[in-house]
């Protein structure tokens, strides 16, 4: 009787150990099959924007300026899955503008990403927001000589920028916009909020160097900034520019804590109390 009781359990951790594997295998082949199939989320402004890209490529887009990310951004998912034929379980990973940007828009991004990523039991991708807008309108001039400069609208006359330069010295600090298309760069100056005055620039544009100013924050320098070496590109934050950002990292496996990250915010949330209004006033 014992010895039949201790070949049931030793039986049932066999098929147990056997379910396990069968499963990390499927798991794999799945992998496999939708090789990098990623749902990217922009929503670090007002722009709600969802893409579906397989292998690098672009297969469906949708995108809407709104202030409603919150009641907008899963009816987009799924719009940009059935414009691809595609359904979520198929989804590789998901990847998030990571900021700066709008602290409100940023959260439902980063939430609503980590509840499918918690679901399907798959990574999550976070991309810097100016990094994606950088490479964007380096793709656009290929201007190899010149800084690039992308800019998110911080309120009022201040924004978030990055600096960026092509070059292939100071490997200390060299970074790499993407690997499939090999731009070495480096980060002239770290990811700050600055206010937009005449002096903005002053130190590059005494040296000549030629700016591409680029994002929703760029505009704030028209009128303020005047200089011939100063070139503006209509960039704005859109999920097609994290496409190589998040294929790279998901080829190199560089993923995030889905339980503990959170997205560069930068400032706390803008919020105000209402005025309290008296009769007879």
């Amino acid at each position: 009787m014992l010895k039949t009781r201790l070949r049931g359990r030793t039986l049932s951790r066999v098929f147990y150990l056997f379910f396990i594997k069968i499963k990390k295998i499927l798991f794999l082949i799945k992998q496999d099959l939708n090789m990098s199939l990623i749902l990217n989320i922009e929503s670090a402004t007002d722009v709600c924007s969802i893409a579906l890209s397989q292998d690098g490529k672009l297969l469906s887009w949708v995108e809407e300026a709104t202030n409603s990310h919150a009641s907008r951004m899963t009816l987009m998912i799924e719009k940009a899955l059935n414009q691809a034929d595609a359904k979520i379980k198929d989804l590789a990973a998901v990847a998030i503008s990571n900021g700066p940007g709008s602290y409100t828009s940023l959260r439902v991004g980063a939430s609503t990403a980590k509840g499918i990523c918690y679901a399907l039991d798959i990574p999550m991708i976070a991309v810097d927001t100016l990094t994606a807008l950088a490479l964007a309108a380096y793709q656009q001039l290929k201007d190899d000589a010149a800084l690039y400069c992308p800019m998110i609208d911080a309120r009022r006359m201040e924004v978030y920028r990055t600096i960026f330069e092509k070059n292939t010295y100071l490997p200390d600090r060299q970074a790499e916009f993407t690997s499939p298309i090999g731009i070495g760069v480096t980060v002239l100056e770290d990811l700050n909020n600055i206010i937009i005055d005449e002096n903005t620039f002053e130190n590059y544009l005494r040296q000549g160097k030629k700016i591409v100013l680029t994002g929703n924050g760029a505009a704030k320098c028209q009128g303020v900034i005047n200089s011939i070496n100063i070139l503006y590109v209509d960039k704005r934050c859109s999920a097609p520019y994290l496409i190589p950002l998040s294929t790279e990292a998901f080829l190199k496996k560089a993923f995030v804590d889905i339980a503990y990250h959170t997205p560069q915010y930068l400032k706390s949330p803008n919020i105000t109390s209402p005025k309290v209004k008296m009769l007879g006033f």
